[in-house]
């Protein structure tokens, strides 16, 4: 499987030590398998006057099987509950990689008036299911980046 990642340089050697914390799915390598998702990451680099690269891997799916895995295949209750559990930083558990969609702007605005008691959680799970979710893994185990994903190459924005 071909995986993309949008940053403001090259990433050869991905790591888990220099991610960010309270984000979508917590502290990990961030890529998904759709290239223009990553072309997206890349934009609030590139609005800040900096270059935006995305980076190319080779991904043995096998990792899936071998590693504890958690994969959202839609928007729902669940999904809603771990991201907010990981961008409030109480992320508990102890997945190697996660799969699912992305709270991307749109998803975003929702989970945020979620967030803020503005909506009611109904609404916003109905308000995610008109949403096609973006892709993103987010590799939490070094071991995983370091024997399943295989860097490729890596181009400008």
């Amino acid at each position: 499987m071909i995986l993309f990642h949008g940053s403001d340089r090259e990433i050869e050697k991905p790591d888990i030590l220099h991610s960010r914390k309270e984000v979508d799915f917590g502290a990990g390598f961030y890529a998904t398998p759709i290239e223009e998702q990553a072309k997206n990451w890349c934009r609030k680099f590139i609005r800040k006057g900096r270059c935006g690269i995305v980076s190319v891997y080779d991904f043995d799916e096998m990792a899936f099987d071998r590693f504890r895995t958690k994969k959202f295949e839609t928007y729902s209750d669940e999904w809603l509950d771990f991201i907010s559990q990981c961008r409030a930083g109480k992320d508990l558990s102890d997945y190697d990689s996660i799969v699912g969609g992305v709270a991307n702007d749109r998803v975003f605005d929702t989970i945020e008036l979620y967030f803020e008691n503005l909506i009611s959680r109904k609404e916003a799970i109905g308000r995610l299911a008109m949403e096609k979710p973006n892709l993103q893994i987010c590799f939490r185990n070094q071991e995983t980046i370091d024997n399943y994903l295989k860097f490729e190459r890596s181009f400008c924005v």
